[in-house]
């Protein structure tokens, strides 16, 4: 009965987990380029009261064992990089990727940044930048008395300033990992690389598997609404059965304190 209060306690522990990473998801719903993500669960370690093949008799043995299991727990928040809706804005310097491919930042530091979220902004040096201020890589620096912006699907970013013909500014690379899910999220839509990644493969847009760009457009994230709802609740009462587990267990020990009375 002790090891049932324990058992169930590491359930309603997983459970409470996988709430708050269906939480996690709903509150980005909005978030364009955010990836879902959700809980990996594991059993933990049994107890064994009797191994298989135990020696029954001279000539027989148990073809099963005797073994307790003592609960489970979180490993793993693994992250769904499949891609969102396309949602167009007419922005100009809002980007979709589609395809494979992240978008590369510069961060403070010097350290590479990887996004999916392609609202950029210029700052006050013509350089396009994300929402916080963090520059393109490699940068790009948009005239002031630009007319227009316009972004090729290869990522060939050109301007048309007044009096002149269309100048090539630069051109935007992607960067892709041989294991996405390796990542690691650092907020505000960024990850950077880990061993588990891999190192980035860097091209254009439309080369070596890389997506190509749409100009004017930005990815929702792939969160659905439906499926998070109902994560949320086979969690909740994944949850209450574990805790009337431990009402349960609580009731029996309940029992045998009354045994003496």
């Amino acid at each position: 009965m002790i090891r049932a209060l324990y058992t169930a306690a590491s359930g309603m522990n997983a459970q409470q987990a996988n709430i708050d990473n269906v939480a996690h998801n709903l509150a980005n719903v909005n978030t364009a380029g955010f990836k879902k993500s959700r809980m990996e669960f594991e059993d933990l370690v049994y107890q064994q009261m009797k191994a298989p093949g135990t020696p029954t008799s001279q000539e027989g043995e148990a073809p099963v064992g005797l073994e307790a299991g003592l609960g489970t727990r979180v490993v793993a928040s693994a992250r769904n990089f499949s891609a969102g809706n396309l949602r167009s804005t007419s922005a100009p310097l809002d980007i979709a990727i589609e395809g494979q491919g992240f978008f590369q930042l510069t961060m403070p530091g010097g350290q590479t940044g990887y996004t999916r979220a392609g609202a950029f902004h210029v700052d006050g040096q013509g350089k396009i930048v994300t929402a916080d201020g963090i520059p393109l890589s490699p940068a790009i620096t948009i005239p002031a008395n630009a007319l227009t912006v316009s972004i090729s699907k290869d990522g060939i970013v050109s301007a048309t300033t007044p009096g002149a013909d269309p100048q090539q500014l630069g051109t935007i690379e992607l960067a892709n990992f041989q294991n996405p899910a390796g990542l690691q999220a650092q907020g505000g839509n960024m990850f950077v690389a880990t061993i588990a990644s891999g190192d980035p493969v860097t091209s254009v847009p439309g080369s070596e598997g890389m997506g190509t760009l749409a100009q004017g457009f930005l990815e929702d994230s792939n969160v659905s609404v439906v499926e998070e709802m109902v994560n949320m609740i086979l969690g909740q009462r994944a949850y209450e059965a574990n805790s009337r587990v431990i009402r349960a267990a609580d009731e029996m020990l309940q029992q045998v304190n009354n045994l003496s009375r």
